[in-house]
């Protein structure tokens, strides 16, 4: 039954759905509409509509291919290595120690710092010729020469994903720590007292109790890492040799750089696809541990 309570809530709610279905609803139903035609940039001529041949093209296209590669590569490594290094940083800053505080405040700053500025920081620090990171590595005595970081085909693609794990890792941290804040102290002191050593304490109950948060944490950083485009564009622009080159970065080039706007709407909706379903399996297999 409608209240009166309900129909204030649906106004109030109004303006933001209208908000909303402007900014993401109608852009969405544009790309989808570019995706069946042949539109180009800077033709004014009429698009011709061309059915599936876009999407047909997408999964034969090698170079889009190779890139949703990198994409899936990009996204294995650094959510992996996010979730690992931000679940144990919140459990050592959970612990007691001089100056916990201002660690913690601390914690935040990779994360509030904008993904370009970051970018621009990394590529500095990789810099062959004055970067920070050669210089130090030289003067310890790990490497006997300067190194392109960014420039060398099998190191590009790693040094990106550093750059973006010290940014992003914080965020997990974040999560993980404000959910360990929740964790009743008597569970543990009472798992003591049953002789649970720490590992124990950590696997049957810790992990547990974190368990709802990482997967929070886990979906946010999935769909990011997907669809990474900024600190890869601003760091290499997708190369050497395309090695960098994610979905998203084909997407732009092939849209704007060659002026198909037709074929790089349709990569874009591919890209939508795999990461609904993506998330689809992972909610599917959430719900079936639940059950």
């Amino acid at each position: 039954m409608v209240t009166k309570g309900t129909r204030w809530y649906s106004l109030l709610l109004a303006p933001m759905m209208l908000i909303m279905g402007a900014v993401i609803g109608w852009p969405l139903i544009q790309t989808f509409i570019l995706s069946f035609t042949d539109s180009q940039l800077m033709d004014v001529s009429q698009p011709a509509f061309v059915g599936f041949e876009n999407f047909i093209a997408g999964f034969k296209n090698q170079g889009f291919l190779d890139s949703l590669k990198v994409s899936a590569l990009f996204a294995l490594v650094v959510v992996s290595s996010e979730m690992i290094l931000g679940t144990g940083v919140a459990l050592l800053l959970n612990e007691p120690f001089r100056g916990r505080n201002v660690v913690r405040a601390l914690l935040i700053l990779p994360w509030a710092v904008p993904t370009t500025v970051n970018a621009i920081m990394w590529r500095l620090i990789y810099n062959p010729e004055y970067g920070a990171l050669n210089s130090l590595l030289f003067q310890l005595g790990f490497i006997e020469k300067y190194i392109s970081w960014l420039g060398s085909a099998d190191k590009a693609l790693g040094s990106v994903m550093f750059a973006d794990v010290w940014k992003n890792f914080s965020l997990v941290a974040m999560i993980a720590l404000a959910s360990l804040q929740s964790l009743s102290d008597s569970q543990i002191e009472a798992a003591k007292i049953d002789g649970a050593n720490a590992m124990q304490r950590f696997r049957y109950i810790t992990l547990p109790h974190l368990i709802p948060s990482l997967q929070v944490a886990l979906v946010l950083r999935i769909i990011e890492a997907v669809k990474v485009f900024d600190i890869i564009y601003v760091m290499t622009k997708g190369g050497p040799a395309n090695k960098t080159r994610s979905g998203s970065i084909f997407v732009y080039q092939e849209a704007f750089t060659n002026s198909r706007m037709g074929s790089g709407a349709a990569y874009a909706i591919i890209m939508v696809c795999l990461i609904m379903i993506l998330i689809a399996f992972y909610l599917r297999g959430v719900s079936r541990k639940e059950n």
